[in-house]
C-alpha cells in the first residue's frame, strides 16, 4: 500500500526537507568523509592510511551531533585541509534520490509551503544547489549554521519557527536522521517521515519508531 493513503495531506500546510540523505543521496557524503578526506589527511601528514582513518574517525566521533560536525571550516581548521576544494573535486557524486524533484513540483501544485532545513554548511550548500538545481523548488533555504545550533537540539526548531512561519500541528519534516525526527518530536512537530535508505550503496536501516519511506513517489501529495 502506497504511504500517500496514510499521510493526512490536508492536515499539512509546510513541508521541511533534510537535504542530505533525504533530497540527496548519503553516497556522496559518506564517500567523501570516510574516503576521500582520511586518503588526503594521510598524504598531508604524512600517515598511513590506516592511521590517519583511525584519527579522522576519531575526531568525527568527538564532533558528532554538533554543529561543528557540519561545518566547512571548522574542517578546513582541525585537518589543515581545504574542505570545501576537496568537496569539488567529487562534486560529480552528487546525485538527487529519485522522485525527489516530481515531489517537490507536487507539492507546490497542492499548495504546500516547502522550505529546506538543513544542517549542511553554506558553502557545502551552495554547491550542491549548483550541482542540481534544486533551489527553485523552495520557498525557503534555512541552514542551521545561520542560527548556531544543529537539528539536533530542539532548541533548533525555536529558532527556526522564528523565521520560517509554520505551524508544528500542521507541518511535515522528512529527515533520514534518527536524533533530528526526534529532536523535531519534542518540539511538537506533528508529521514525522524518515528515508529508508538514505545511501542508495548501503543496505536499508532500520527507521525505528518513525513511517518510513524508500522513494517519495509512495507519498506525492494528493
Amino acid at each position: 500500500m502506497k504511504l500517500a493513503s496514510i499521510l493526512p495531506w490536508r492536515e499539512i500546510d509546510s513541508i521541511l526537507l533534510d537535504l542530505d540523505g533525504t533530497l540527496l543521496d548519503l553516497y556522496f557524503d559518506n564517500h567523501f568523509w570516510q574516503v576521500h578526506v582520511p586518503a588526503k589527511y594521510a598524504e598531508r601528514h604524512g600517515l598511513t592510511a590506516t592511521e590517519a582513518h583511525a584519527e579522522c574517525f576519531r575526531r568525527y566521533d568527538a564532533k558528532a551531533g554538533t554543529l561543528d560536525w557540519y561545518c566547512v571550516d571548522y574542517w578546513t581548521a582541525a585537518l589543515d585541509l581545504d574542505i570545501a576544494q576537496l568537496k569539488e573535486q567529487l562534486s560529480h557524486l552528487i546525485q538527487v534520490h529519485p522522485d525527489v524533484r516530481e515531489f517537490l513540483a507536487a507539492a507546490h501544485l497542492a499548495g504546500k509551503r516547502v522550505a529546506l532545513v538543513t544542517n549542511a554548511h553554506r558553502t557545502s550548500l551552495a554547491m550542491k544547489m549548483r550541482q542540481t538545481g534544486l533551489e527553485a523548488y523552495f520557498d525557503a533555504i534555512h541552514s542551521s549554521h545561520s542560527f548556531g545550533i544543529a537539528k539536533e537540539d530542539p532548541a533548533f526548531w525555536t529558532a527556526l519557527s522564528q523565521v520560517e512561519p509554520f505551524d508544528p500541528a500542521r507541518a511535515l519534516l522528512v529527515d533520514d536522521s534518527l536524533p533530528v525526527l526526534r529532536s523535531a518530536a519534542v518540539f511538537g512537530i506533528r508529521h514525522l517521515l524518515a528515508i529508508r535508505q538514505p545511501d542508495s550503496r548501503l543496505p536499508a536501516k532500520d527507521t525505528a519508531e518513525f513511517l518510513a519511506i524508500h522513494r517519495f513517489s509512495e507519498v506525492m501529495p494528493l
